[in-house]
């Protein structure tokens, strides 16, 4: 069997675990989450890795489309979570700062983005769920949220 043969084949298995996974994917909570908020103009949370199969590896700072909105996603892992600052805002090339962001994780390691999952742990005070079509998830924030405020 040549190599492009194998690879075709795991991607088709990849592809089908992901589908037919029983947990949502990282971006399934992203979109579901924006548009059950009304595209609020933005927002800031921690989902738990075990919740959802991590669709957005690598990804820290992208576009999102969401309705009629354009949101700039700041993503990290910060172990046990990932976290998720989004921004309504016009989209633009964010390529650069993507890969600035990657290699500053990288250089240092992790370290910072894990104390700061640690740190979660302790600072989060409420919670709330996303509904899913693979179920509900529930995504945790520091404080409450005001839906709709600029601040």
């Amino acid at each position: 069997m040549s190599n492009k043969m194998l690879l075709n084949q795991v991607k088709t298995v990849t592809i089908h675990k992901a589908y037919f996974s029983s947990k949502p994917t990282a971006s399934e909570v992203l979109t579901a989450y924006l548009t059950q908020c009304k595209e609020p103009p933005w927002t800031s949370y921690f989902v738990k890795y075990s919740s959802v199969k991590n669709d957005q590896f690598g990804m820290s700072n992208f576009n999102w489309k969401v309705g009629s909105s354009n949101y700039q996603i700041l993503r990290t892992g910060c172990y046990p979570y990932m976290k998720y600052h989004c921004s309504k805002k016009a989209a633009e090339d964010l390529s650069t700062s993507d890969k600035f962001m990657r290699f500053i994780k990288v250089i240092n390691f992790g370290i910072p983005c894990l104390l700061y999952g640690l740190a979660a742990t302790q600072l989060i005070r409420h919670e709330e769920i996303v509904n899913t079509a693979k179920g509900p998830v529930t995504i945790y924030f520091l404080m409450p949220e005001d839906k709709g405020s600029s601040y």
